[in-house]
Protein backbone atom coordinates (compact mmCIF):
# COMPACT_ATOMS: atom_id res chain seq x y z
CA UNK A 1 0.00 0.00 0.00
CA UNK A 2 2.91 2.24 0.55
CA UNK A 3 4.36 3.25 -3.14
CA UNK A 4 0.24 3.46 -4.00
CA UNK A 5 -0.08 5.90 -1.18
CA UNK A 6 3.08 7.99 -2.25
CA UNK A 7 1.37 7.85 -5.87
CA UNK A 8 -1.68 9.75 -4.46
CA UNK A 9 0.63 11.83 -2.48
CA UNK A 10 2.35 13.36 -4.97
CA UNK A 11 -0.87 14.24 -7.50
CA UNK A 12 -2.61 15.51 -4.36
CA UNK A 13 0.57 17.89 -3.83
CA UNK A 14 0.09 18.78 -7.27
CA UNK A 15 -3.44 19.90 -7.28
CA UNK A 16 -3.34 21.22 -3.70
CA UNK A 17 -0.61 23.47 -4.78
CA UNK A 18 -2.46 25.07 -7.24
CA UNK A 19 -5.66 25.01 -5.01
CA UNK A 20 -3.51 26.94 -2.40
CA UNK A 21 -3.43 23.76 -0.03
CA UNK A 22 -7.47 23.63 0.57
CA UNK A 23 -8.36 20.36 1.95
CA UNK A 24 -11.67 19.43 0.89
CA UNK A 25 -13.82 19.60 3.72
CA UNK A 26 -17.32 18.04 4.16
CA UNK A 27 -20.27 18.66 6.00
CA UNK A 28 -21.34 16.12 8.54
CA UNK A 29 -24.31 17.48 9.73
CA UNK A 30 -26.28 17.36 6.19
CA UNK A 31 -25.66 13.02 6.60
CA UNK A 32 -28.47 11.81 7.88
CA UNK A 33 -26.79 8.39 10.31
CA UNK A 34 -29.41 6.19 11.38
CA UNK A 35 -27.81 5.22 14.89
CA UNK A 36 -27.11 1.17 15.45
CA UNK A 37 -27.15 -0.68 18.14
CA UNK A 38 -23.84 -2.46 17.71
CA UNK A 39 -22.02 -1.01 15.09
CA UNK A 40 -19.16 -3.13 13.48
CA UNK A 41 -15.97 -1.37 12.77
CA UNK A 42 -13.00 -2.98 11.10
CA UNK A 43 -9.70 -1.27 11.63
CA UNK A 44 -7.04 -1.84 9.33
CA UNK A 45 -3.20 -1.99 10.17
CA UNK A 46 -1.19 -2.13 6.85
CA UNK A 47 1.42 -5.35 7.32
CA UNK A 48 0.62 -5.87 10.76
CA UNK A 49 2.33 -9.67 11.94
CA UNK A 50 1.90 -12.02 14.85
CA UNK A 51 5.26 -11.81 15.89
CA UNK A 52 6.38 -8.22 16.13
CA UNK A 53 2.73 -7.80 17.77
CA UNK A 54 3.15 -10.05 19.97
CA UNK A 55 7.15 -8.73 20.92
CA UNK A 56 5.39 -4.89 21.63
CA UNK A 57 2.74 -6.55 23.68
CA UNK A 58 5.43 -8.35 25.88
CA UNK A 59 7.51 -5.04 25.91
CA UNK A 60 4.30 -2.68 27.30
CA UNK A 61 4.63 -0.90 24.59
CA UNK A 62 0.90 -1.68 22.56
CA UNK A 63 -1.35 -1.39 25.88
CA UNK A 64 -4.28 -0.94 23.34
CA UNK A 65 -3.42 -3.81 21.66
CA UNK A 66 -3.21 -6.30 24.61
CA UNK A 67 -6.53 -4.54 26.06
CA UNK A 68 -8.23 -5.77 22.84
CA UNK A 69 -6.90 -9.28 22.95
CA UNK A 70 -7.36 -9.75 26.77
CA UNK A 71 -11.41 -8.50 26.26
CA UNK A 72 -11.76 -10.33 22.98
CA UNK A 73 -10.51 -13.02 20.54
CA UNK A 74 -6.95 -13.21 19.04
CA UNK A 75 -6.69 -15.33 15.84
CA UNK A 76 -2.70 -15.14 14.22
CA UNK A 77 -3.15 -17.15 11.47
CA UNK A 78 -5.58 -15.09 9.00
CA UNK A 79 -5.29 -16.44 5.32
CA UNK A 80 -4.68 -13.19 3.21
CA UNK A 81 -5.96 -13.43 -0.31
CA UNK A 82 -2.99 -13.91 -3.79
CA UNK A 83 -1.32 -11.73 -4.49
CA UNK A 84 -0.59 -10.29 -0.83
CA UNK A 85 -0.70 -6.50 -2.52
CA UNK A 86 -3.57 -4.05 -0.79
CA UNK A 87 -5.51 -3.38 -3.48
CA UNK A 88 -6.13 -7.29 -4.23
CA UNK A 89 -6.90 -8.43 -0.47
CA UNK A 90 -9.22 -5.00 0.14
CA UNK A 91 -11.47 -6.03 -3.06
CA UNK A 92 -11.02 -10.08 -1.09
CA UNK A 93 -12.30 -8.32 2.27
CA UNK A 94 -15.32 -6.22 0.52
CA UNK A 95 -16.62 -8.60 -1.97
CA UNK A 96 -16.09 -11.88 0.00
CA UNK A 97 -14.77 -13.11 -3.35
CA UNK A 98 -11.24 -14.15 -4.69
CA UNK A 99 -9.60 -12.07 -7.57
CA UNK A 100 -11.25 -14.21 -10.47
CA UNK A 101 -14.73 -13.13 -9.03
CA UNK A 102 -13.75 -9.55 -8.20
CA UNK A 103 -11.53 -9.03 -10.87
CA UNK A 104 -8.41 -7.24 -9.45
CA UNK A 105 -5.76 -8.98 -9.99
CA UNK A 106 -3.26 -6.87 -8.31
CA UNK A 107 -1.02 -3.62 -7.63
CA UNK A 108 0.49 -3.97 -11.43
CA UNK A 109 -1.52 -6.21 -14.45
CA UNK A 110 -1.57 -6.45 -18.06
CA UNK A 111 -5.03 -5.39 -19.69
CA UNK A 112 -4.66 -7.79 -22.90
CA UNK A 113 -8.08 -5.55 -24.03
CA UNK A 114 -6.42 -2.35 -24.05
CA UNK A 115 -3.10 -3.68 -24.67
CA UNK A 116 -1.70 -1.59 -22.07
CA UNK A 117 0.51 -1.83 -18.07
CA UNK A 118 -2.64 -1.21 -15.54
CA UNK A 119 -0.69 0.02 -12.54
CA UNK A 120 -2.77 1.74 -9.45
CA UNK A 121 0.79 2.66 -8.33
CA UNK A 122 3.91 1.29 -7.32
CA UNK A 123 6.81 3.89 -7.37
CA UNK A 124 7.11 6.94 -8.51
CA UNK A 125 9.44 6.14 -11.39
CA UNK A 126 7.08 3.63 -12.79
CA UNK A 127 4.20 6.12 -12.82
CA UNK A 128 6.01 8.87 -15.07
CA UNK A 129 7.21 6.10 -17.13
CA UNK A 130 3.64 4.64 -17.88
CA UNK A 131 1.84 8.21 -17.90
CA UNK A 132 0.45 10.25 -15.02
CA UNK A 133 -2.88 10.71 -16.51
CA UNK A 134 -3.01 7.26 -16.49
CA UNK A 135 -1.99 6.00 -13.30
CA UNK A 136 -4.52 8.53 -11.67
CA UNK A 137 -7.82 7.69 -13.94
CA UNK A 138 -6.95 3.82 -12.53
CA UNK A 139 -6.13 4.75 -9.26
CA UNK A 140 -8.82 7.15 -8.34
CA UNK A 141 -11.38 5.88 -11.04
CA UNK A 142 -11.35 2.69 -12.87
CA UNK A 143 -9.67 0.27 -9.77
CA UNK A 144 -13.32 1.24 -8.08
CA UNK A 145 -15.37 1.98 -10.80
CA UNK A 146 -14.11 0.03 -14.56
CA UNK A 147 -11.65 -3.07 -12.77
CA UNK A 148 -13.64 -3.95 -9.66
CA UNK A 149 -16.60 -6.25 -11.00
CA UNK A 150 -19.90 -5.16 -11.13
CA UNK A 151 -20.81 -9.20 -10.86
CA UNK A 152 -19.97 -8.71 -6.90
CA UNK A 153 -21.51 -6.34 -4.48
CA UNK A 154 -19.46 -4.72 -2.04
CA UNK A 155 -20.14 -4.33 1.72
CA UNK A 156 -20.83 -0.52 1.23
CA UNK A 157 -23.03 -1.90 -1.66
CA UNK A 158 -25.53 -4.92 -0.15
CA UNK A 159 -25.74 -2.74 3.10
CA UNK A 160 -27.26 0.59 1.11
CA UNK A 161 -29.45 -1.51 -0.55
CA UNK A 162 -30.73 -3.13 2.53
CA UNK A 163 -31.19 0.40 3.81
CA UNK A 164 -27.99 0.51 6.31
CA UNK A 165 -25.03 2.58 6.16
CA UNK A 166 -21.83 2.69 6.06
CA UNK A 167 -18.24 4.77 6.19
CA UNK A 168 -14.71 4.19 4.68
CA UNK A 169 -11.50 6.18 6.11
CA UNK A 170 -8.58 6.14 3.81
CA UNK A 171 -9.70 2.28 2.29
CA UNK A 172 -8.32 2.81 -1.29
CA UNK A 173 -10.98 -0.02 -2.68
CA UNK A 174 -14.72 2.11 -1.12
CA UNK A 175 -17.40 1.35 -4.01
CA UNK A 176 -20.43 2.23 -2.80
CA UNK A 177 -24.10 3.64 -3.92
CA UNK A 178 -23.71 7.42 -3.16
CA UNK A 179 -22.47 9.52 -6.17
CA UNK A 180 -19.43 12.25 -5.43
CA UNK A 181 -17.58 14.31 -7.55
CA UNK A 182 -13.92 14.48 -6.79
CA UNK A 183 -12.36 17.35 -8.10
CA UNK A 184 -8.86 17.37 -9.21
CA UNK A 185 -7.53 20.58 -11.35
CA UNK A 186 -8.97 22.00 -14.56
CA UNK A 187 -4.86 23.44 -15.50
CA UNK A 188 -3.58 20.24 -15.21
CA UNK A 189 -6.80 19.13 -17.07
CA UNK A 190 -6.21 21.63 -19.98
CA UNK A 191 -2.53 20.07 -19.65
CA UNK A 192 -3.78 16.84 -20.33
CA UNK A 193 -2.26 15.31 -17.11
CA UNK A 194 -5.18 14.12 -15.24
CA UNK A 195 -9.03 14.76 -15.76
CA UNK A 196 -10.62 17.61 -13.92
CA UNK A 197 -13.15 15.88 -12.19
CA UNK A 198 -14.30 12.23 -11.55
CA UNK A 199 -17.73 11.37 -10.78
CA UNK A 200 -17.52 8.54 -8.08
CA UNK A 201 -19.22 6.06 -6.32
CA UNK A 202 -18.75 5.66 -2.61
CA UNK A 203 -20.75 4.65 1.25
CA UNK A 204 -22.35 7.48 2.84
CA UNK A 205 -19.60 8.36 4.84
CA UNK A 206 -16.48 8.77 2.67
CA UNK A 207 -12.91 10.21 3.91
CA UNK A 208 -10.05 9.95 1.60
CA UNK A 209 -7.11 11.99 2.42
CA UNK A 210 -7.03 16.00 1.61
CA UNK A 211 -9.22 14.46 -1.44
CA UNK A 212 -12.64 14.50 1.33
CA UNK A 213 -12.71 14.91 4.91
CA UNK A 214 -15.03 15.69 7.44
CA UNK A 215 -13.53 16.53 10.95
CA UNK A 216 -11.86 20.49 10.39
CA UNK A 217 -9.39 19.62 13.07
CA UNK A 218 -7.97 16.81 10.39
CA UNK A 219 -6.07 19.92 8.71
CA UNK A 220 -3.19 19.68 10.49
CA UNK A 221 -3.11 15.65 9.43
CA UNK A 222 -3.31 16.56 5.87
CA UNK A 223 -0.09 18.54 4.93
CA UNK A 224 2.59 17.65 2.55
CA UNK A 225 4.90 16.47 4.39
CA UNK A 226 2.06 14.22 6.61
CA UNK A 227 1.45 13.08 3.29
CA UNK A 228 -1.45 14.84 2.70
CA UNK A 229 -4.33 12.90 5.09
CA UNK A 230 -2.76 9.11 4.31
CA UNK A 231 -1.66 8.34 7.54
CA UNK A 232 -2.31 6.98 11.43
CA UNK A 233 -3.40 9.98 12.52
CA UNK A 234 -5.89 11.24 10.01
CA UNK A 235 -7.66 7.99 10.10
CA UNK A 236 -8.15 8.38 14.09
CA UNK A 237 -9.68 12.01 13.68
CA UNK A 238 -12.23 10.99 11.08
CA UNK A 239 -13.03 8.13 13.31
CA UNK A 240 -12.90 10.10 16.41
CA UNK A 241 -15.10 12.54 14.50
CA UNK A 242 -17.86 10.32 13.73
CA UNK A 243 -18.44 9.07 16.56
CA UNK A 244 -18.66 12.39 18.56
CA UNK A 245 -20.78 13.60 16.68
CA UNK A 246 -23.19 10.44 16.82
CA UNK A 247 -23.05 9.88 13.23
CA UNK A 248 -21.53 6.25 13.87
CA UNK A 249 -23.17 3.93 10.71
CA UNK A 250 -23.52 0.52 10.45
CA UNK A 251 -20.40 -0.52 9.40
CA UNK A 252 -16.99 1.72 9.51
CA UNK A 253 -13.66 0.59 7.82
CA UNK A 254 -10.81 2.90 8.65
CA UNK A 255 -7.13 2.39 7.51
CA UNK A 256 -4.49 2.94 9.19
CA UNK A 257 -1.26 2.91 6.66
CA UNK A 258 2.02 4.06 8.99
CA UNK A 259 2.85 0.88 9.73
CA UNK A 260 3.62 -0.65 5.99
CA UNK A 261 6.41 2.01 5.33
CA UNK A 262 8.46 0.95 8.14
CA UNK A 263 8.00 -2.27 7.79
CA UNK A 264 9.36 -2.25 4.13
CA UNK A 265 12.15 0.07 5.28
CA UNK A 266 13.41 -1.91 8.52
CA UNK A 267 12.38 -5.52 7.94
CA UNK A 268 9.77 -7.93 9.67
CA UNK A 269 10.78 -7.34 13.51
CA UNK A 270 12.41 -4.40 13.92
CA UNK A 271 9.47 -2.16 13.99
CA UNK A 272 8.19 -2.22 17.09
CA UNK A 273 8.41 1.90 17.38
CA UNK A 274 6.08 1.77 14.60
CA UNK A 275 3.09 -0.62 16.11
CA UNK A 276 3.82 1.93 19.51
CA UNK A 277 2.82 4.79 17.43
CA UNK A 278 -0.30 2.57 15.95
CA UNK A 279 -1.46 1.82 19.38
CA UNK A 280 -0.99 5.62 20.34
CA UNK A 281 -3.91 5.68 17.55
CA UNK A 282 -5.95 2.89 19.19
CA UNK A 283 -5.77 4.72 22.45
CA UNK A 284 -7.00 7.91 21.17
CA UNK A 285 -10.08 6.34 19.51
CA UNK A 286 -10.54 4.33 23.06
CA UNK A 287 -10.54 7.65 24.66
CA UNK A 288 -13.89 9.21 22.68
CA UNK A 289 -16.24 6.88 24.33
CA UNK A 290 -14.82 7.95 28.17
CA UNK A 291 -13.17 4.68 29.22
CA UNK A 292 -11.87 1.65 27.41
CA UNK A 293 -14.39 -0.43 28.19
CA UNK A 294 -17.54 1.65 27.43
CA UNK A 295 -15.44 1.94 23.55
CA UNK A 296 -15.93 -2.24 23.76
CA UNK A 297 -19.34 -2.22 24.93
CA UNK A 298 -20.22 0.58 22.52
CA UNK A 299 -19.12 -1.65 19.13
CA UNK A 300 -18.02 -4.52 17.57
CA UNK A 301 -14.21 -4.29 16.79
CA UNK A 302 -12.30 -6.01 14.49
CA UNK A 303 -8.59 -5.07 14.18
CA UNK A 304 -6.35 -7.09 12.14
CA UNK A 305 -3.60 -7.04 9.37
CA UNK A 306 -3.77 -7.21 5.64
CA UNK A 307 -0.46 -8.80 4.32
CA UNK A 308 2.72 -10.33 6.53
CA UNK A 309 6.02 -9.10 4.99
CA UNK A 310 9.32 -11.51 4.21
CA UNK A 311 12.86 -9.92 4.86
CA UNK A 312 15.14 -8.88 1.62
CA UNK A 313 18.48 -9.60 1.75
CA UNK A 314 20.65 -6.54 1.67
CA UNK A 315 23.04 -7.73 -0.88
CA UNK A 316 21.45 -6.39 -4.26
CA UNK A 317 23.37 -8.51 -6.53
CA UNK A 318 21.39 -11.94 -4.69
CA UNK A 319 18.81 -10.58 -3.29
CA UNK A 320 16.99 -8.75 -6.70
CA UNK A 321 15.82 -11.04 -9.09
CA UNK A 322 16.10 -9.28 -12.19
CA UNK A 323 13.05 -11.18 -14.55
CA UNK A 324 14.38 -8.76 -17.96
CA UNK A 325 17.83 -10.50 -17.80
CA UNK A 326 16.72 -13.60 -16.98
CA UNK A 327 14.48 -13.32 -20.42
CA UNK A 328 16.71 -11.65 -22.45
CA UNK A 329 16.02 -13.67 -25.11
CA UNK A 330 12.70 -12.47 -25.78
CA UNK A 331 11.79 -9.24 -26.48
CA UNK A 332 10.57 -7.42 -23.60
CA UNK A 333 8.01 -4.61 -23.45
CA UNK A 334 9.31 -1.46 -21.95
CA UNK A 335 7.35 0.60 -19.99
CA UNK A 336 8.50 3.69 -21.19
CA UNK A 337 6.51 2.95 -24.58
CA UNK A 338 3.18 1.08 -25.85
CA UNK A 339 3.07 -1.90 -26.14
CA UNK A 340 4.20 -3.07 -30.03
CA UNK A 341 3.21 -6.14 -32.44
CA UNK A 342 6.92 -7.43 -32.03
CA UNK A 343 6.92 -7.36 -28.14
CA UNK A 344 7.06 -11.28 -26.73
CA UNK A 345 7.00 -10.74 -23.31
CA UNK A 346 5.08 -7.93 -21.18
CA UNK A 347 6.09 -8.25 -16.99
CA UNK A 348 4.01 -7.12 -14.25
CA UNK A 349 6.02 -6.73 -11.37
CA UNK A 350 3.97 -6.98 -7.81
CA UNK A 351 7.42 -6.94 -5.09
CA UNK A 352 7.57 -10.58 -4.42
CA UNK A 353 5.03 -11.97 -6.84
CA UNK A 354 5.04 -10.91 -10.97
CA UNK A 355 2.82 -12.15 -14.11
CA UNK A 356 4.92 -13.01 -17.22
CA UNK A 357 2.65 -12.54 -20.20
CA UNK A 358 3.32 -14.41 -23.21
CA UNK A 359 1.94 -12.78 -26.41
CA UNK A 360 3.66 -14.23 -28.63
CA UNK A 361 1.62 -17.31 -29.86
CA UNK A 362 4.53 -19.28 -31.35
CA UNK A 363 5.93 -19.16 -27.58
CA UNK A 364 4.44 -22.03 -25.39
CA UNK A 365 4.52 -21.31 -22.04
CA UNK A 366 6.45 -24.26 -20.80
CA UNK A 367 9.50 -23.22 -22.84
CA UNK A 368 9.32 -19.86 -20.91
CA UNK A 369 9.18 -21.76 -17.21
CA UNK A 370 12.26 -23.99 -17.79
CA UNK A 371 13.93 -20.84 -18.42
CA UNK A 372 12.90 -19.59 -15.11
CA UNK A 373 13.70 -23.14 -12.94
CA UNK A 374 17.39 -22.48 -13.54
CA UNK A 375 17.14 -19.72 -10.79
CA UNK A 376 16.76 -21.65 -7.49
CA UNK A 377 15.54 -18.06 -6.19
CA UNK A 378 12.10 -19.28 -7.12
CA UNK A 379 9.64 -20.07 -4.82
CA UNK A 380 7.41 -21.34 -7.62
CA UNK A 381 5.96 -20.60 -11.27
CA UNK A 382 2.62 -21.37 -12.31
CA UNK A 383 0.64 -21.23 -15.24
CA UNK A 384 -2.54 -22.94 -16.68
CA UNK A 385 -3.70 -25.13 -19.54
CA UNK A 386 -7.47 -25.41 -20.17
CA UNK A 387 -9.02 -25.97 -16.66
CA UNK A 388 -5.75 -26.97 -15.56
CA UNK A 389 -3.43 -25.57 -13.12
CA UNK A 390 0.77 -26.34 -13.65
CA UNK A 391 3.09 -25.85 -10.70
CA UNK A 392 6.73 -25.92 -10.72
CA UNK A 393 9.52 -25.18 -8.89
CA UNK A 394 13.52 -25.04 -8.99
CA UNK A 395 15.36 -27.70 -8.84
CA UNK A 396 13.06 -30.10 -9.36
CA UNK A 397 11.82 -31.74 -12.79
CA UNK A 398 8.79 -33.03 -11.49
CA UNK A 399 5.98 -30.52 -11.47
CA UNK A 400 1.86 -30.77 -9.60
CA UNK A 401 -1.07 -30.21 -11.55
CA UNK A 402 -4.37 -29.63 -10.23
CA UNK A 403 -8.06 -28.14 -10.53
CA UNK A 404 -11.20 -27.77 -8.77
CA UNK A 405 -13.76 -30.22 -7.92
CA UNK A 406 -12.51 -34.12 -7.66
CA UNK A 407 -11.87 -36.81 -5.18
CA UNK A 408 -9.12 -34.63 -2.72
CA UNK A 409 -10.50 -32.13 -0.37
CA UNK A 410 -9.31 -29.52 2.14
CA UNK A 411 -10.27 -27.61 5.62
CA UNK A 412 -11.98 -25.02 3.25
CA UNK A 413 -14.84 -27.52 2.10
CA UNK A 414 -13.34 -27.02 -1.32
CA UNK A 415 -12.49 -30.26 -3.66
CA UNK A 416 -9.69 -30.92 -6.02
CA UNK A 417 -7.99 -32.77 -8.64
CA UNK A 418 -4.55 -33.10 -8.17
CA UNK A 419 -1.83 -35.08 -9.70
CA UNK A 420 1.95 -35.45 -9.84
CA UNK A 421 4.79 -34.23 -7.08
CA UNK A 422 3.01 -32.86 -3.74
CA UNK A 423 5.58 -31.37 -2.15
CA UNK A 424 6.14 -28.89 -5.15
CA UNK A 425 3.20 -26.84 -3.04
CA UNK A 426 4.02 -28.23 0.10
CA UNK A 427 1.32 -30.41 0.36
CA UNK A 428 0.48 -33.26 2.66
CA UNK A 429 -2.54 -35.88 1.74
CA UNK A 430 -3.69 -38.53 3.94
CA UNK A 431 -7.30 -40.46 2.71
CA UNK A 432 -7.86 -37.59 0.25
CA UNK A 433 -7.52 -34.87 2.53
CA UNK A 434 -5.41 -32.14 1.55
CA UNK A 435 -3.27 -30.13 4.43
CA UNK A 436 -1.52 -27.17 3.60
CA UNK A 437 2.30 -26.29 4.55
CA UNK A 438 4.12 -23.17 3.78
CA UNK A 439 1.81 -22.12 1.14
CA UNK A 440 -1.95 -21.78 2.82
CA UNK A 441 -4.78 -22.27 0.56
CA UNK A 442 -2.18 -22.45 -1.82
CA UNK A 443 -4.90 -24.18 -4.63
CA UNK A 444 -7.96 -21.85 -4.69
CA UNK A 445 -4.85 -19.09 -4.51
CA UNK A 446 -2.67 -19.71 -7.14
CA UNK A 447 -6.02 -20.98 -9.21
CA UNK A 448 -8.27 -17.95 -8.62
CA UNK A 449 -5.19 -15.86 -9.23
CA UNK A 450 -4.75 -17.66 -12.71
CA UNK A 451 -8.48 -16.87 -13.20
CA UNK A 452 -8.65 -13.75 -12.18
CA UNK A 453 -8.07 -11.50 -16.05
CA UNK A 454 -7.24 -12.85 -19.43
CA UNK A 455 -4.10 -13.84 -20.87
CA UNK A 456 -1.65 -16.22 -21.37
CA UNK A 457 0.57 -15.80 -18.46
CA UNK A 458 3.11 -17.16 -15.67
CA UNK A 459 3.36 -16.53 -12.30
CA UNK A 460 5.89 -16.44 -10.72
CA UNK A 461 6.51 -16.69 -6.53
CA UNK A 462 10.15 -15.19 -4.96
CA UNK A 463 11.35 -17.42 -1.94
CA UNK A 464 11.86 -15.19 1.49
CA UNK A 465 15.09 -13.31 1.00
CA UNK A 466 14.21 -12.06 -2.32
CA UNK A 467 12.02 -10.17 -4.50
CA UNK A 468 11.15 -9.18 -8.11
CA UNK A 469 12.52 -6.34 -9.81
CA UNK A 470 12.00 -4.07 -12.99
CA UNK A 471 12.73 -1.15 -14.28
CA UNK A 472 11.47 1.77 -11.47
CA UNK A 473 10.26 -1.31 -9.31
CA UNK A 474 10.33 -0.33 -5.75
CA UNK A 475 12.68 -2.63 -3.77
CA UNK A 476 13.47 -3.14 -0.39
CA UNK A 477 17.49 -4.61 -0.13
CA UNK A 478 17.81 -4.83 3.85
CA UNK A 479 13.90 -4.65 4.71
CA UNK A 480 10.81 -6.83 3.68
CA UNK A 481 8.45 -7.33 0.60
CA UNK A 482 5.37 -9.01 -0.10
CA UNK A 483 3.48 -10.33 -2.97
CA UNK A 484 3.96 -13.58 -2.30
CA UNK A 485 1.93 -16.77 -1.43
CA UNK A 486 4.58 -17.85 1.40
CA UNK A 487 2.86 -17.70 4.86
CA UNK A 488 5.59 -14.99 6.16
CA UNK A 489 3.73 -12.94 3.49
CA UNK A 490 0.16 -14.29 4.09
CA UNK A 491 -0.37 -15.12 7.61
CA UNK A 492 -1.90 -12.04 9.64
CA UNK A 493 -3.00 -11.13 13.03
CA UNK A 494 -7.02 -10.30 14.10
CA UNK A 495 -8.41 -9.41 17.01
CA UNK A 496 -12.56 -9.39 17.65
CA UNK A 497 -14.23 -8.12 20.34
CA UNK A 498 -17.98 -7.90 20.77
CA UNK A 499 -19.06 -11.56 19.69
CA UNK A 500 -18.28 -15.03 20.17
CA UNK A 501 -18.73 -15.45 16.61
CA UNK A 502 -15.77 -15.85 14.04
CA UNK A 503 -16.22 -16.39 10.51
CA UNK A 504 -16.78 -19.64 8.71
CA UNK A 505 -13.14 -20.21 7.88
CA UNK A 506 -9.99 -18.06 8.87
CA UNK A 507 -9.58 -16.52 5.19
CA UNK A 508 -9.72 -12.56 4.32
CA UNK A 509 -12.52 -13.91 1.63
CA UNK A 510 -14.63 -15.39 4.44
CA UNK A 511 -15.01 -11.88 6.29
CA UNK A 512 -17.75 -10.71 3.86
CA UNK A 513 -20.04 -13.26 5.36
CA UNK A 514 -19.65 -12.77 9.02
CA UNK A 515 -19.86 -9.14 9.05
CA UNK A 516 -22.70 -8.96 7.08
CA UNK A 517 -24.43 -12.11 9.65
CA UNK A 518 -22.82 -9.35 12.60
CA UNK A 519 -25.25 -6.85 11.24
CA UNK A 520 -28.07 -9.19 10.53
CA UNK A 521 -27.92 -8.66 6.77
CA UNK A 522 -27.94 -11.67 4.32
CA UNK A 523 -26.42 -9.93 1.33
Amino acid sequence: MLYLLIIIIVVLVIILLIRGMRPANQSLEQKAVTKTENPVILLMIDSLMDEPLRKAIKEGRAPAFKYLIEHGHYYSNMVSSYPTMSVTIDSSILTGTYSNKHRVPGLVWYDEKEKRLVNYGSAREEVFKLGVKNVIEDNLYHLNHSHLSRDVKTIHEVLAMEGAQSASINALVYRGNEEKTLNLSKALSKLDMMPESLKIKTPLLFSYGALAQFSPKNNQNTQPWERLGFNDKFSAHELIYLIENGKLPAFTIAYFPDLDKNVHKDGPMNHIDAIEKTDRQLQEVFKTYGSWDEALDSATWIVMGDSGQAKVGEDKSQSLIHLNKMLDSYKIHKITEPVKKDDQIVIAYNERMAFIYNLDQNIELEEIVKTLQKDDRMNLIAWKNGSDVHVATSGQKEKLTFRPNGDFNDKYGQSWLIRGEYSVLDLSVNNFQIEYGTYPDALARLYTSLHSHSGNYIIVDAKPGFEFAGDGTPVHPGGAAHGSIHKQDSLIPMIVTGTDTKPKHMRVVDLYPWILKLLNKSG
